[in-house]
């Protein structure tokens, strides 16, 4: 695209290269962020930073084969873009444009699939997988953008973060729609709507799942984060699907809006009715939808929040054409990873690691899991650093009040350290009564950790390994060092498992 179609629809300002007449015609032909990332006639963005302004890395663009730059007035008054090699675009908000400019370049692709977004506390990735498993039922070629993965029509792809930067989105898009992709379960964050890496994207639907603590260390206050939340549905999403079991969630309803909830007696449009789980967790129940609706479903995940996101996912996918009995087969093949996914190593117990690394989340999962475990719940927690350090003594509450036995241990402490972090949580674990008992223990050793809570359990217990879910790596320091809560936890089962026939 021309960089003064650009110009003119972005309603921004040129500057020509040096020498350059402005009749200039140079085009671009993608979008990035990072000087490092530049391909030959890409746009670059060089948005103004926390810490340093992308305008100082425009020589490192500009000689990757850069074909114009996109910034702010500061950055063009910048030393290296006084004299440009290329033609400037100035925008007063250059990331508030770079979205639309993005999807303006790579042909506004999300016009030719359909993007289902995802926003809310917790939620979001079982959603968007469900999501998925019931598209993929229904004979559709999906993508999936989240926190765990990106997948492009069955191939899988690895996530920096639950929603991309813009100039990557919409060139995902566009490799979707390329690759016959008609549907785009998408999760999408606080973050990315504040900080518009979603403008540009026209979505299909919108959906909301619930609001609790979180993210307190980049939004004010809970009404700053709520109204984040909300862009959603300031009109980009066609079809706007809420659950309305919380004031938040009914603060969004309108006219048009489809409405979930767990209780009938709220007057959602979808409920559930005839719930009844196993002592492993897996669960039916019927979906009650419009007009009479009825859907008999199994979902092999527990707890009664995951009938939410069934029932969240079920709306979704009956907006998009999905037919009953195939959104059925996708809630019940579901496999989420990191999402209360259960390790079996042949132990006589339940073992499960979950992402919950917030409070309402923490007790959620415990609550759910209280309800099938007919011996101790013994838990492993910790709380990332350099993140709201508010919730941390919230998480340690809700964990010691659910748990018989509480383990704090670090995750992902970053540049804190981490025995001020376990202090914090430690504090709210110890400071209330406990229920079931709520022995609290502190092993700041996180592989140590999971292997005490394994050796403290017996039959009928449940050991849940709270925080990290999905991730590969712990953040010390800056340095992220390799680990799985999965393959720890599997590795401590196996050898008391082996311990136990020896």
């Amino acid at each position: 695209m021309p960089v003064t179609t650009l110009v003119a629809r972005a309603d921004g300002r040129l500057i020509p290269a040096a020498g350059a007449d402005r009749g200039d015609e140079t085009t671009v032909s993608g979008a990035v962020l990072r000087a490092q990332q530049v391909r030959p006639g890409d746009l670059f963005a060089a948005l103004p930073g926390a810490r340093a302004h992308g305008a100082d890395f425009a020589d490192e663009a500009i000689a990757a084969g850069a074909a114009a730059v996109l910034t702010d007035p500061d950055g063009a008054a910048r030393p290296r873009l006084a004299e440009p090699e290329v033609p400037l675009l100035v925008h007063d908000d250059p990331r508030g444009v770079l979205g639309d400019i993005a999807a303006w370049i790579y042909g506004e692709p999300s016009l030719d699939v359909a993007v289902l977004g995802i926003t809310g506390t917790s939620g979001k990735t079982t959603t968007a997988y469900l999501v998925e498993s019931g598209l993929r039922a229904a004979g559709r070629t999906t993508g999936l953008v989240g926190t765990v993965e990106t997948r492009v029509a069955g191939e899988r792809l690895a996530s920096a973060f639950t929603t991309p930067e813009a100039p990557d989105l919409q060139a995902l898009f566009a490799l979707m729609v390329e690759r016959g992709v008609t549907h785009v379960p998408m999760e999408v964050s606080s973050h990315a709507l504040s900080l518009g890496r979603v403008n540009g994207t026209r979505f299909t639907v919108g959906a909301f799942t619930n609001l609790s603590q979180d993210h307190l260390d980049f939004h004010r206050d809970m009404e700053e984060y709520f109204a984040a939340k909300a862009l959603l549905f300031d009109g980009r999403s066609t079809t706007e699907v809420v659950v309305i079991d919380t004031a938040w969630g009914q603060t969004l309803v309108t006219p048009q809006t489809i409405t979930v909830a767990l209780d009938a007696g709220t007057g959602a449009a979808w409920t559930a009715s005839d719930l009844d789980s196993t002592p492993t967790g897996e669960q039916s129940f019927t979906l009650r939808g419009p007009g009479g609706l009825t859907i008999p479903t199994s979902l092999p995940l527990p707890g009664e929040f995951n009938v939410v996101n069934a029932l969240l996912a079920a709306a979704i996918l009956d907006v998009t054409g999905v037919e009953p009995e195939q959104i059925a087969a996708g809630l019940s093949s579901v496999q989420v990873p990191g999402r209360m996914e259960r390790v079996d190593e042949g132990q006589r117990f339940t073992a499960v690691v979950d992402y919950a690394h917030k409070p309402a989340a923490v007790a959620l999962a415990l609550d759910a899991l209280r309800a099938q475990t007919s011996g101790k719940v013994i838990t492993v927690l910790g709380c990332g650093g350099d993140r709201d350090a508010g919730k941390r003594p919230l998480m340690g509450e809700a964990a010691a009040r659910r748990s018989d036995v509480l383990i704090v241990t670090d995750d992902n402490p970053r540049s804190e350290d981490p025995a001020e972090i376990r202090a914090a949580v430690l504090a709210g674990a110890k400071g209330h009564g406990a229920p079931h008992g709520g022995e609290v223990a502190e092993i700041g050793d996180r592989r140590e950790a999971i292997a005490h809570a394994v050796s403290l359990a017996a039959p009928g217990d449940t050991v849940f390994i709270a925080g990290k879910g999905h991730e590969t790596g712990q953040d010390v320091g800056g340095v992220v060092h390799p680990f799985s809560d999965r393959d720890e936890l599997a590795a401590a089962l196996r050898a008391a498992v082996e311990g136990a026939r020896l």
